[in-house]
């Protein structure tokens, strides 16, 4: 055979399946006539038995025109491991079962249901099964690789429904009369110095920014707190960064320097304020000194300030989170945090489309920590719950 026909001939047999390469090649060795079938079998590592094999179909098929459908006969080949153990379905399903049930003592009960760790237990009980096989079982149960779903959360769904519709009224009368709507939030903390910044930026090619291999805080000039205040109506925001602790004080103070540098300015006609927050952190809605120190700034700027909390969980519905900290996060990614004017710089240099513009600065102030409100001040505060949902909705005179 000349060595370029056999190339043609053998990439045509590689694109065979099994029945059609063991007839192709018992013609070839039928045309090559004595010794056709040694050299066939040498060329294409095919066995004696299976080019034998395919000649005796090849003869009978001229014969009798008799078609073969299937690739081997019914019932060849290996025994599935369901079929000679029909035990190992439920062996597998009692493991996969003992995520939530079974026996708290189990060997796999706290371990992770991989299929190497499943095929390792079962082997350990006398089966001779592979990981492979485990993966197709498993998904013939009808499992699948899945991850923790959100949903869950506080309060009964009426609860948070009727306090949803009650801010969004609220935000609407409020907008409507000119009175300043703002939500508020504190935005992830981040360290302040030579560490990676989740994201990627454009760069020339092999100029990417060095940063520190490890995070540690001790290798930080400090810690930055985004506190920011976001203008729901205008689309404007301000950010309070501060460096020393996430209180009530600091969130309070964060809304004191937005209302005295922004506020005061834009919403000059107005002796009214509505505060959007979300249930937790520093502005939480059990929060005695976030009420105090509230109190206290609406004493002094003569304000009646009403607040809506949302509920528990639902943080992300909250506008200050999508229509301001998700575009500062974006403006800043891939970006090292180095120093206090790069944070104040990036932030004030995000902007939109929609023609987001935002406010930042720096607070050095020292907020202790743990600060209790005697009774007899918190008695003081003038304080009115609203009829709906009264723990999360109230007015300060």
């Amino acid at each position: 055979m000349k060595s370029e026909a056999v190339k043609l001939w053998l990439g045509v047999f590689s694109e065979l399946d099994e029945v059609q390469r063991r007839r192709f090649a018992a013609v070839k060795a039928i045309e090559l006539g004595w010794g056709g079938v040694s050299k066939v079998c040498k060329l294409t590592s095919l066995s004696h038995h299976t080019v034998d094999k395919g000649i005796i179909e090849v003869r009978s098929l001229k014969k009798t025109k008799h078609r073969i459908e299937r690739l081997r006969k019914e019932g060849a080949g290996r025994k599935k491991i369901t079929l000679k153990n029909p035990e190992v379905k439920r062996e597998i399903e009692k493991i996969l079962d003992e995520n939530t049930a079974g026996d708290p003592m189990s060997s796999l009960k706290w371990t992770n249901k991989s299929t190497y760790t499943i095929a390792e237990e079962l082997q350990s009980q006398g089966y001779i099964i592979s990981k492979n096989t485990i993966g197709r079982i498993i998904k013939q149960l009808d499992y699948s690789l899945q991850a923790n779903k959100k949903s869950k959360e506080s309060g009964s769904s009426e609860e948070r429904d009727s306090q949803f519709r009650y801010i969004n009224k609220l935000a609407i009368e409020c907008i409507n009369t000119g009175t300043p709507v703002i939500s508020v939030d504190t935005k992830k903390k981040e360290l302040v110095g030579n560490f990676k910044n989740a994201g990627r930026t454009w760069l020339k090619k092999s100029q990417s920014e060095i940063v520190n291999v490890y995070d540690f805080k001790t290798l930080a000039k400090g810690k930055a707190i985004p506190y920011g205040v976001y203008e729901i109506d205008r689309n404007k925001g301000f950010v309070n960064v501060g460096i020393d602790h996430d209180t009530a004080e600091f969130a309070v103070e964060s809304i004191r320097k937005w209302w005295k540098n922004i506020g005061v300015k834009n919403y000059s006609n107005t002796r009214e304020l509505l505060i959007c927050a979300d249930g937790g952190g520093s502005n939480a809605s059990r929060s005695r000194l976030w009420k105090y120190y509230l109190h206290e700034f609406a004493k002094q700027n003569h304000l009646k300030i009403t607040v809506c909390h949302y509920p528990p969980g639902t943080s992300k519905w909250n506008k200050i989170e999508h229509r301001m900290f998700s575009f500062i996060s974006m403006n800043w990614r891939g970006k090292p945090l180095r120093t206090y004017e790069i944070i104040l710089n990036l932030i004030a240099g995000t902007k939109t489309k929609t023609g987001l513009k935002i406010t930042a600065k720096i607070d050095y102030n020292k907020y202790e920590r743990g600060k209790k409100v005697p009774e007899t001040e918190f008695e003081k505060i003038k304080l009115t719950r609203h009829p709906t949902n009264p723990n999360w909705n109230y007015t300060l005179n």
